[in-house]
């Protein structure tokens, strides 16, 4: 009996909980293709088009469990996450992260749905993969055969970076590496060691790179540089997690000489991506013109790398598109309706910074930090508008970092409001002053309305300053891998292998000159672990809300230096006022770290599958 695509039923076991992912309708551009749900396997893959229709697909499918890692931004400490905007039932839009929970601490047994979600990632892949090996590739020859390796390579890069998340998040998983057509088929699969993934992510990758042009064929597929900064980039985590070690993961072995040659690796494929394919970053890292404090005319060039302008840009080496429009609202993304207030088309501000994160940007005068801000509440005390330093007084945040003003608001900074897609002007922030009437030297405005900021701060990155869209409409091509990052990447598994290189210090300066910040001054580069806590800085700035922070947290064993030891009193997050907001590691038992470091294999999954062994904090 023939098996067809759209006999596989919604079921709760891993791979088959998210298949209809890959069966849904897709996006315009990359995604705008007829789905293969309906199609028998007689009468599919016979042509490249086919195949092409089943690898859109899959981005589809692996663009639902990348396109919303800014979530993963409140496992660190400068990105408070409150919620998602993603829903039940909201397929396309995010449904992966739904019901997860994204504070700093405690996470760990809250992601079972998008552990099924990215085996449904990688399920589709595998759908690609071994109809393109068994029905195309054997009689393909010439430009046939070229253009299907090519499609191949993209679906086995797809399936990599699937993998690769699952092992940064669970260590051992499942490898499934074929199409699964019905439930019984997972029933007893076992977890893998982590190593044995680790091999077969590598050799994904290995042949995403050797099959890959150099250039993507269209804007959100893949390309060579793309293969290669993932690659680089699993030879980074490992050596990371061969460094530090990773003990709630049982029978990971710590390994000096493992960790030098990942980061060995890893810094080889990294250096070939900032050298040898012309990219550049945006604008050719060009900070462009900032305009004076409480005005926004002007942005830098770091905020519009994170609009639209910025789609197609050779700094973004691999995104995941959306095309939300008024006509085809279901393939947007939610980037508004996360990141900006009620005053932007109602949206809800879901993801916000902590007050910690302002202190991080350094002066543009001197290449280094400012002196610690002073908070205070300017509703007791009447100078804390004019005193100096005061979190409150706009003028401390004079001669800062361009990508201070590109990525966050503070009190008196304006953004452009939106109602019903059109413009109502510029509304400044005040923190605690939502939707007031107010004169700012002698012009009339409503002041910017959020219900989700507690810290004195709200982002502007990620938030469209135009007017047209609505807050689930937007069309930014979502970078999972940037320049920016490969640069940052590259210096520091150079640095764990040879301490400062000049070539090494010389990327971080490029990056930095972005935000108009003077190259590194020697003393910050003059040891190795000078230059990590340079690098470090970077990562925190230039990667904000992107989705990073938590995941270097982990694989530096840096939990405790962030939030203390466990049994301590914890570390509150406060305000520009100075009111502590929340505390995290109050009086933490060491098991509760541990849970952070490693994630909780789904009891749902262990329910039906009882080869499924669990991790050892959540035993």
């Amino acid at each position: 009996m023939k098996r067809t695509m759209n006999k596989i039923k919604w079921g709760s076991y891993m791979l088959i909980a998210l298949w209809v992912l890959g069966l849904s309708s897709c996006k315009k551009e990359l995604l705008d293709r007829t789905p293969t749900g309906e199609l028998a396997a007689t009468v599919f893959w016979k042509t490249e088009a086919d195949a092409t229709i089943a690898l859109m697909a899959s981005y589809a499918a692996t663009r639902a469990v990348f396109d919303r890692d800014y979530y993963f931004e409140g496992h660190s400490e400068y990105t408070r996450v409150r919620g998602t905007s993603a829903t039940n039932g909201n397929i396309l839009r995010g449904d992966a992260y739904q019901g997860a929970n994204y504070n700093p601490s405690g996470y760990g047994g809250s992601f079972d749905k998008y552990f099924r979600y990215l085996y449904g990632s990688v399920n589709r892949a595998n759908y690609v993969i071994e109809n393109i090996n068994i029905k195309m590739l054997p009689n393909a020859t010439g430009a046939t055969l070229t253009n299907l390796e090519t499609i191949l390579a993209e679906a086995r890069l797809l399936r990599g970076m699937t993998y690769f998340r699952l092992i940064s998040m669970w260590g051992d998983v499942p490898y499934i590496s074929k199409i699964i057509y019905d439930n019984s088929e997972v029933k007893e699969v076992s977890r893998m060691p982590i190593q044995q993934v680790k091999d077969s992510i590598m050799a994904d990758f290995d042949y995403a790179v050797a099959k890959l042009p150099a250039k993507s064929l269209g804007l959100g597929r893949a390309a060579k540089p793309a293969a290669l900064a993932f690659r680089g980039k699993l030879n980074l985590y490992w050596g990371s997690w061969k460094k530090n070690g990773w003990p709630e993961l049982e029978g990971f072995q710590q390994n000096a000489s493992e960790a030098t040659a990942a980061f060995t690796a890893a810094a080889n494929d990294l250096k070939s991506v900032a050298n040898d394919f012309g990219l550049t970053l945006y604008k050719n890292g060009d900070p462009g013109q900032i305009d004076v404090l409480g005005k926004a005319d002007i942005l830098p060039n770091y905020y519009e790398l994170f609009t639209p302008k910025a789609n197609g840009n050779p700094e973004m080496i691999m995104v995941f598109t959306h095309n939300g429009t008024p006509t085809n609202p279901s393939q947007g993304e939610e980037l508004m309706r996360d990141f900006s207030g009620r005053t932007i088309e109602g949206s809800q501000c879901w993801a916000s910074p902590r007050y910690e994160i302002a202190d991080r940007y350094q002066l543009i005068t001197t290449g280094d930090f400012a002196p610690k801000m002073v908070q205070l509440n300017p509703t007791t005390n009447p100078a804390a508008r004019t005193t100096l330093n005061s979190a409150v007084n706009p003028n401390t945040y004079a001669n800062r970092d361009y990508r201070m003003k590109s990525s966050i608001m503070w009190d008196y900074e304006q953004t452009i409001g939106l109602t019903s897609l059109k413009s109502t002007g510029f509304s400044p922030f005040i923190y605690r002053t939502w939707a007031a009437n107010i004169t700012l030297n002698g012009t009339k405005y409503i002041t910017y309305n959020t219900d989700g900021s507690n810290s004195g701060y709200v982002f502007r990155k990620f938030v469209r300053n135009y007017q047209g869209l609505g807050r689930s409409e937007g069309d930014y091509a979502f970078p999972v891998m940037r320049l920016a990052d490969v640069y940052l990447m590259y210096a520091e598994a150079s640095n764990e292998v040879s301490g400062p290189l000049a070539d090494a210090v010389a990327l971080v300066n490029r990056v930095r000159a972005r935000g108009a910040l003077p190259a590194l001054a020697p003393a910050k580069y003059a040891s190795k672990q000078d230059f990590f806590n340079a690098i470090e800085q970077e990562r925190i700035i230039e990667l904000v809300a992107e989705g990073h922070r938590g995941f270097d947290l982990r694989r530096w064993r840096a939990i405790e230096r962030v939030w203390g030891g466990p049994g301590g009193p914890g570390v509150w997050r406060q305000d520009t006022w100075g009111a502590n907001q929340q505390r995290y590691y109050q009086n933490t038992i060491d098991r509760v770290y541990q849970q952070d470091y490693i994630f909780r294999i789904p009891p749902t999954e262990r329910d039906l599958n009882p080869k499924l062994t669990q991790n050892i904090p959540w035993r």
